[in-house]
């Protein structure tokens, strides 16, 4: 197999990639919501109500495609190549599995999930027909996140950048194709979607694989794709388990706070998601930020470099914020021209633009969060991270989301107030912890820097 120069690149040539890759996967949903809205208003909440469900078992594929990106990059810093085939030969086969028994269940229990809604008999049948397409094929999804985790470990993220290009320019074309009829095409509405987007998947899947043999010449032996060797599907898990359960604890969190705010009423509603839609922006840049590091620091931590992924997470985190507070601050200067491209009331715009305001305080929490526990998940710490998460979001802020803005009576400023706070106390245990250096004692491959080097 190829052997990676990963150390030897840069964080930003490791990190635009997933920078330009996850703004392409946003362009796609607003983009898919657009051409929707085309068709009716009825498609793009028949959609949006199926795409809940999509997006949630999204979240679970990470217990398996997390885990193979740290434990990747740790084996890779340790030069311990033979291991690596191995370990992606057990983390495909277990997300195929894992993607088959969900896409069984969810084509199983498409009725009962979509009967909670109260959808009339239109919305249902369309967003059901969307199900079937789209959830029956999430094994490819489960598949793709694997790969691309494996291709990126390896410092490669440029390709699976261009691999997302592609899925982006086939769903675009196929979404007008099947929604406006062109070239002779059927008018299929919400089902030709559906089958625009499964079909953008497989390709971009077989790409990723095509990828995986001929670039990172990555080998899956059929006794390693059939047997899944317990120590190993052990460490995948170790990190994979508990960073998605995070993942979905903080999701969880933010659906109850939307629940909260929608008692205060629909303008305060809107305004919050019209927000949140604008920091996103800035938000994906952290977040992107943080993979780099995490693959530059497993890297480290395989080889028994500790000290280089010490310095590695502030280096990273100082660049983060500077960068994060540059992009708030023009963000802020045209606050309400941007919030303007959402919506005419202007309520909604002079509490949003507040809310922009307060970004000043939030994005250097957020990059606390983001960098550091990324940090700590590639050095083998996400039991930490998630214990943290979970304790932090539920213990604290969910109850003060609901005393501040509704009992005290303080609204979406005072919910804001506390998601800031939400993010410092969780950034400010994370920087404890990576200070305190315990993370040290969990790598999951133990070799020291003289056996990387000798």
């Amino acid at each position: 197999m190829e052997k990676s120069n990963v150390k030897k690149l840069t964080l930003f040539a490791i990190t635009w990639p997933i920078f330009i890759e996850s703004l392409l996967h946003m362009f796609l949903r607003t983009a898919d919501t657009f051409m929707l809205s085309k068709v009716s208003d009825e498609a793009v909440a028949a959609v949006g109500v199926a795409n809940q469900l999509v997006m949630f078992m999204f979240f679970l594929f990470n217990f398996v495609s997390v885990g193979a990106a740290v434990v990747i990059a740790q084996y890779l810093g340790a030069k311990r190549y033979n291991d690596i085939h191995k370990f992606a030969a057990n983390a495909l086969s277990l997300n195929f599995l894992f993607g088959i028994f969900i896409s069984l269940t969810i084509t199983l229990f498409s009725t009962t999930y979509l009967n909670l809604f109260n959808l009339d008999a239109y919305l249902f049948s369309e967003a059901r027909i969307y199900m079937l397409i789209v959830g029956g094929a999430l094994f490819l999804q489960a598949l793709m996140l694997t790969v691309s985790a494996i291709i990126q470990a390896h410092g490669h993220t440029k390709y699976t950048m261009y691999v997302s290009v592609g899925m982006n320019i086939l769903n675009i074309t196929g979404n007008y194709l099947f929604i406006f009829g062109a070239l002779g095409f059927p008018q299929l509405g919400v089902t030709g979607v559906a089958i625009s987007t499964v079909v953008s998947q497989f390709l971009g899947l077989i790409v990723n694989f095509l990828i995986l043999f001929k670039k990172v010449k990555i080998q899956l032996p059929t006794k390693d794709l059939l047997h899944l060797q317990k120590q190993r599907v052990k460490q995948l898990l170790s990190i994979g388990v508990p960073s998605a359960i995070g993942q979905i604890s903080y999701a969880g969190s933010q659906v109850v706070t939307t629940g909260f705010i929608a008692t205060l009423g629909t303008q305060l509603l809107s305004t919050r998601i019209y927000t949140l839609n604008i920091l996103f922006f800035v938000m994906i840049l952290s977040i992107s930020l943080g993979r780099g590091t995490q693959i530059i620091i497993g890297h480290f931590i395989g080889a028994g470099e500790k000290e280089k992924a010490y310095q590695e997470a502030f280096r990273s985190l100082k660049l983060s914020m500077v960068l994060t507070l540059s992009v708030t601050t023009v963000m802020v200067f045209f606050r309400e021209s941007l919030l303007g491209l959402f919506t005419d009331n202007p309520e909604i715009i002079v509490t949003g633009a507040v809310l922009l305001l307060m970004g000043f305080l939030l994005e250097p929490g957020r990059c606390l969060n983001i960098v550091l526990g990324q940090s700590l998940q590639a050095a083998g710490d996400a039991r930490f991270l998630m214990v943290s998460t979970i304790l932090v979001i539920w213990g604290f802020s969910v109850p003060l989301y609901y005393v501040s803005g509704i009992y005290l009576g303080f609204g979406l400023i005072g919910i804001w107030v506390i998601f800031i706070a939400d993010e410092w106390v969780r950034g400010i245990l994370l920087w404890w912890r990576w200070r305190s250096r315990k993370w040290e004692q969990k790598a999951l491959v133990g070799k020291t820097k003289q056996e990387a080097t000798g």
